[in-house]
């Protein structure tokens, strides 16, 4: 057995983002969205009250320093002092783990300006870079066909779509898979 992943030098910034650790003080930027019908809707949960927000508040705050599988790295989108979303990055297989799932949620007042786009690839960085990443992979509803072109930006191959195989709110949904190697990522 190797030594486990190091936890990663927080925050991350980019050209015009801060990812960063969640403090209680985001709680009301998260009810913005994660409160939002249009948000949730390809989302594995309905619209979250308050309740449930302070507890993903809380799982956000222990996730900053991931080292085994089933351990994720969740970090807040910040742009010019506000949170707009959120990003995470879940070690899924190998010891030390070598796999992980990213994703990615984002307030419908900053869509279609790059930011998930922009907040996904720094996460992706760190998974490969820091994490040494063997691959990195994104599940999502088919529906959800503006994170799909986002994998697409960032490089990620569309490896696989299931026909109704997830049961979610009620119905049979499709999901679609999309991948990224190590050797595969420019950076």
């Amino acid at each position: 057995m190797t030594d486990a992943p190091t936890a990663p030098t927080l925050p991350l910034r980019t050209e015009r983002l801060v990812l960063r650790a969640a403090v209680p003080s985001d709680l009301s930027a998260l009810m913005g969205y994660y409160g939002d019908p249009l948000v949730v809707r390809h989302l594995l949960h309905d619209v979250l009250d308050e309740a449930l927000v302070a507890e993903k508040l809380k799982r956000f705050q222990a996730n900053t320093a991931p080292s085994g599988v089933g351990d994720a790295l969740s970090l807040v989108i910040e742009r010019d002092g506000g949170v707009i979303g959120d990003v995470m990055l879940r070690f899924t297989f190998g010891d030390p783990p070598s796999v992980a799932e990213v994703g990615w949620v984002l307030a419908p007042a900053s869509a279609g300006q790059g930011y998930a786009t922009e907040a996904a690839r720094a996460v992706i960085e760190l998974g490969f870079r820091h994490f040494g990443l063997h691959r990195i992979f994104a599940q999502l509803d088919a529906r959800n066909t503006s994170s799909g072109r986002l994998c697409e930006r960032l490089g990620m191959t569309k490896e696989a779509h299931f026909r109704k195989d997830f049961w979610n709110k009620g119905e049979w949904t499709d999901s679609v898979h999309y991948g990224l190697l190590r050797r595969e990522w420019s950076g």
